[in-house]
């Protein structure tokens, strides 16, 4: 046996047993074979790899071809479900690199002292289209990172935007249905999207950053990513500090107007995948700053809107800059990282933990229950995925277990030798709670004064492209629904209310009669 196949034999084993930089060696040597002779894949050569065995020259292909069966059944086989969402992305390789010691926030060690390396995977994506789509048309984009950390995976899981349209994880598969194509032509229409969006005003915030020009950058490397979520940062005496991630480009911002868009799409569909490794192959690295916001939650309960809410962004919160990643390598295959990648919210490491989002919390879930069935059960055991320590788990068996079980204590707890114990000490933080259970609102709903916010910001240029982009897709709209959305517009600034109604030939006047303003508070 030569030593490719020893070491092909003993993969499984050391992935398990050892962690950092030898097992990803290995994992590269296994991958590469000395010669070029085709094998099948069990490892026998091909000795013709041309013509099929047949009963005599002109007779039926017989059933022992194994090689044809094999290659043809592989062949078949190819392709994985499409994701739901983020099917159209791209990844690459690079690394973290801290900026200090944070522990006085959190007791995650790859904040802990400055100059710390983790590596990372980063896939951007596009949300809603198909695998093959164009890259550069109008669309929220995907940015989630893998940290390889000395603690296991920490997935930060976001987009390229800092909110999103809806705040209770209950509506998502409403939302994304009414984005995607209908069920009835199979064609997107943009008159299903409004009729839902006109449904939630929260979602003018996110409506707003959508067609704004940034929703078509021109490229992967000048956008930024958001974690949009408020996650817990919780330090070794268990003190819980909020926050949000924020990934803040180092090459400058560069947004596209939708025309350039548009056109850019028709000369190369694949134009942002070709981009970025364009640039990573020619030693122009892009890289990304980790800003943090921090809120105690004594703060979180002082503000007029819901922290907690992936619909809001924290102003006038303080943004400190915690580290440097840097995006230096291709993958050495796009199925095998970017299509095989799979990504959760829910997988943290000690010191980091999901906040009360209600949004979040399903995502917690619904993710890894995605990968579940888009990969696999031992979707984790994958080079790209699989975690640069040792994992010690008592899960077991399902399809394409590669692992090597060494004791048959796999339950806990034990007096057995080899069985495995749990460690106190890594156990999440505690929060009060208070009421009953229920199914509602949030308090502070504040729909429309961020959006207005946002709005405000933009040059006249920029504020002239919105109002075009938007008109061009809620014109399709049903009259009741544009004038929706013009209300909700204008609840949010004035102009930006008084254009969309003129762009979309909706009566401002009539539609400001039936906004329905909230109540003043008691004794004002």
């Amino acid at each position: 046996m030569n030593k490719r196949n020893v070491a092909l034999l003993a993969f499984g084993a050391l992935l398990g047993a050892v962690g950092g930089p030898a097992v990803w060696a290995l994992v590269a040597r296994a991958e590469k074979p000395k010669t070029s002779a085709l094998t099948q894949d069990h490892g026998r050569p091909v000795g013709n790899n041309q013509d099929s065995r047949t009963a005599g020259e002109d007779g039926p292909a017989l059933l022992d071809n194994f090689h044809l069966i094999q290659k043809l059944s592989r062949f078949d086989r190819e392709r994985i479900p499409e994701r739901v969402v983020h099917a159209s992305g791209v990844g690459a390789l690079g690394e973290f690199v801290s900026y200090g010691d944070q522990s006085a926030h959190t007791r995650a060690k790859l904040f802990s002292e400055k100059g710390k390396k983790t590596p990372v995977f980063l896939r951007f994506s596009m949300v809603i289209p198909s695998r093959d789509a164009p890259e550069s048309t109008r669309d929220p984009r995907g940015f989630s990172t893998k940290y390889y950390t000395d603690e296991g995976n920490w997935d930060l899981v976001g987009n390229n935007m800092p909110v999103f349209f809806i705040r209770d994880s209950m509506k998502f598969a409403d939302l994304v249905h009414s984005f995607k194509p209908s069920p009835i032509t199979n064609l997107q229409d943009t008159a299903r999207r409004f009729d839902f969006l006109s449904h939630h005003p929260e979602s003018t915030h996110m409506i707003t950053f959508l067609y704004c020009d940034q929703g078509t950058p021109s490229n992967l490397r000048q956008m930024d990513g958001f974690g949009v979520h408020a996650f817990k940062w919780v330090n070794a005496e268990g003190k819980v500090t909020y926050v949000k991630f924020n990934w803040r480009s180092m090459q400058g911002l560069a947004p596209m107007a939708e025309a350039d868009a548009i056109a850019a799409a028709g000369k190369e569909p694949k134009f942002h995948t070709k981009d970025l490794y364009d640039n990573i192959k020619a030693g122009k690295f892009p890289s990304w700053e980790l800003g943090v916001q921090m809120l105690s939650p004594d703060q979180m309960a002082k503000l007029d809107f819901d922290p907690l809410d992936a619909t809001k962004i924290w102003p006038d919160v303080p943004e400190i800059k915690v580290g440097k990643m840097t995006l230096n390598r291709v993958p050495p295959n796009f199925f095998q990282f970017t299509e095989q990648a799979a990504f959760d919210p829910g997988v943290l490491v000690p010191g980091i933990e999901a906040s009360e989002d209600k949004l979040l919390q399903g995502r917690v879930f619904s993710y890894a229950d995605t990968q579940r069935y888009r990969v696999g059960t031992n979707y984790l055991m994958l080079p790209v995925n699989r975690p640069r320590v040792a994992v010690n788990s008592n899960n077991q068996d399902g399809h394409m277990n590669f692992g090597v079980t060494e004791s048959d204590t796999n339950y806990e707890p034990s007096i057995y030798t080899g069985g495995r114990t749990d460690a106190p000490t890594y156990e999440s933080s505690k929060a009060p709670l208070k009421g009953s259970v229920v199914q509602r609102k949030i308090r502070k709903e504040q729909n429309f004064a961020q959006a207005g916010a946002l709005y405000e910001s933009f040059s006249e240029k920029h504020r002239a492209n919105l109002i075009k982009n938007l008109a061009g897709d809620l014109g399709v709209a049903d009259p009741a629904v544009k004038a929706t959305i013009v209300s909700f517009a204008s609840q949010a600034n004035e102009e930006y209310g008084t254009r969309l109604a003129k762009a979309v030939g909706v009566d401002l006047e009539a539609v400001k009669a039936t906004i329905k303003r909230p109540a003043a508070p008691a004794g004002k």
